[in-house]
């Protein structure tokens, strides 16, 4: 049957707080519910592929997250936990970001070879005076900068999934919409079809890409609601146990008690609400139903970045209120964009994952059993550290860059080869004495140290470390804190927690595969992020050089046959 188009409506209540809703994915009132009178055929190596794949990203959804609301999922999160499920899914590398993380989802490679080493590296020797690069930008535009950019795929070094379905069938279609620029173009690859991300406008692309008649006409819908102010949403009540205001550093600050209530036109607030996340849903229901994906004659290919859960954790924590709203209409935005699906009739798999995981605000934690978590110091920041050290060495001033008190730090080019080995002694001697800082290693150590093909729950801190580096991109030595220390010095009513450090709160994370005849089952052992783009290319027939690869592909056929072809 041909299901009806997506519209926007304006939301008239707070129960229906999400977008998902008001774009009338109305699968119920559709008479597109899922059919469960007709059994499915059992899926055997023998049946054909698929003809369309979903793959998704939720930004944020730590296996803590998704170990932790399993038991109250009912819609589309809980389809997925009854297929086959492996809750010990690894992000292995150490540099747990937004874009490193989906640099790996669908190309089957750790940041060493996607190049995407982090959200934000330094590159000394470029044209411009900031030399900080953003992960999705082309830094040759005039007038660009790290703040003011243009989007680009140019810094991605390998291949996605999309590009290595177009090498083998140009007819195959891949569509890729995200909340955030990022998860779109990492996923997406260089040869989609579409792909677009949020905006306060709307949806946009890349500079100078025209968009579709359906994206303009997603876009305009999306920004009429984006301008509309939305009240307080009453809180569930399997949520109530987490209604605790937290207070958050020293101007009276609170986080914990919010109901995703926002002015009109506030993006930011709208971002961190379940309204972004179905605008994405609806946005990709859309063009989906346009371009006929799922449709033709070949295999097709729809990327979905679920951005919301990551804007909530960092602005009130994992263990609030606010997420225990955000994990609730998750599932029921998902379940509604899959009846949506199963009402066309078309075979689709369905992969989700995650960018990274994340941990609570220390100040919550301290309340909750944690009592030695902490932010971290403001002496750890690298222009207070290479200060101090270019002060006692009479070294030139700036003398080291970096993007926050972790993680990849870089010596200024000015420096001779004598002042820069007498810098990075002192420097790292610097570091490793704070009671922060768990280690420091060099650039050259991790150069000369091979990339594991060991389970990541056993990977040391150099594994980890080692998957992140890629030797034209890395800093000349790599800050790795302490467990549960907070990389932000201070929280007021921006973020308050993060993400990113080497240890498995942040490098965890559910890898779910659904299909309609699939006989689920959970593989509780270590598997990878890398692992998905494999497990897929055998699903669907795509051939793959798998020399170009550090994945594997992860069998989804319960029994002795296999789904790896």
């Amino acid at each position: 049957m041909e299901t009806p188009p997506v519209t926007i409506k304006t939301l008239t209540t707070a129960a229906k707080l999400t977008l998902a809703a008001a774009l009338s994915l109305a699968a119920t009132a559709s008479g597109l519910a899922q059919d469960k009178a007709a059994p499915a055929a059992k899926v055997t190596a023998a049946t054909p592929a698929p003809k369309l794949v979903v793959a998704i990203s939720v930004d944020q959804f730590s296996a803590d997250l998704f170990a932790e609301y399993r038991s109250h999922f009912t819609g589309g999160l809980a389809r997925l936990a009854s297929g086959v499920v492996f809750p010990a899914g690894y992000q292995a590398h150490g540099a747990t970001e937004t874009c490193p993380g989906h640099s790996t989802i669908l190309t089957g490679n750790h940041p060493a070879h996607t190049g995407i080493i982090a959200n934000n590296y330094f590159d000394l020797s470029a044209a411009r005076d900031d030399k900080k690069l953003y992960c999705a930008e082309d830094e040759s535009v005039p007038g660009s900068s790290s703040k003011k950019y243009s989007a680009s795929i140019n810094h991605l070094l390998v291949a996605t999934l999309g590009d290595w379905m177009k090498a083998a069938n140009p007819k195959a279609q891949v569509v890729s919409v995200a909340g955030k620029d990022r998860a779109a173009i990492m996923m997406g690859g260089r040869k989609a079809d579409e792909l677009v991300w949020l905006v306060p406008t709307g949806l946009t692309s890349y500079p100078g890409v025209a968009l579709s008649p359906t994206t303009q006409q997603a876009g305009t819908a999306i920004a009429a609601a984006i301008a509309a102010p939305r009240a307080p949403v009453a809180l569930p009540a399997d949520c109530a146990a987490h209604d605790i205001a937290i207070p958050v550093g020293d101007k009276g600050a609170t986080v914990g008690t919010g109901r995703f209530q926002r002015d009109g036109g506030d993006f930011r607030r709208f971002m961190a609400s379940p309204e972004a996340d179905g605008a994405v849903l609806a946005a990709g229901a859309a063009l989906r139903q346009a371009r006929k994906l799922g449709e033709g004659d070949t295999t097709d290919l729809l990327i979905l970045g679920l951005s919301a859960t990551d804007y909530v954790g960092h602005g009130t924590g994992t263990e609030g209120a606010e997420m225990c709203m955000q994990m609730l209409a998750l599932d029921r935005e998902l379940g509604d964009f899959f009846a949506r699906l199963d009402a066309t009739g078309i075979d689709y798999v369905v992969a989700l994952t995650a960018d990274h995981g994340g941990h609570d605000l220390p100040e919550r934690n301290r309340q909750n059993a944690w009592p030695a978590v902490e932010r971290v110091d403001k002496a750890l920041d690298p222009a207070t550290m290479g200060k101090a050290v270019a002060e006692k060495l009479g070294l030139p001033q700036p003398l080291l860059y970096g993007d926050g008190p972790f993680g990849d730090m870089y010596l200024s080019k000015a420096l001779t080869p004598a002042q820069r080995k007498a810098a990075l002694a002192e420097l790292v001697a610097r570091y490793k004495a704070h009671r922060q800082v768990e280690t420091v290693v060099t650039g050259a150590e991790l150069a000369a140290y091979p990339i594991s093909k060991r389970s990541p729950d056993v990977w040391s801190l150099m594994d980890k470390l080692r998957a992140s580096y890629n030797p034209q991109r890395s800093g000349d030595f790599i800050v790795v804190l302490k467990p549960r220390v907070t990389p932000i010095p201070e929280a007021g009513l921006g973020f308050v927690a993060t993400h990113g450090s080497v240890w498995d709160y942040d490098r965890r994370v559910p890898i779910l595969f659904w299909r309609k005849g699939l006989t689920g089952f959970e593989q509780p052992n270590a598997v990878m992020t890398v692992d998905i783009l494999p497990t897929l290319a055998s699903v669907i027939g795509v051939p793959l050089d798998m020399n170009k690869i550090d994945g594997r592909c992860l069998d989804l056929l319960s029994g002795p046959e296999s789904s790896c072809r």
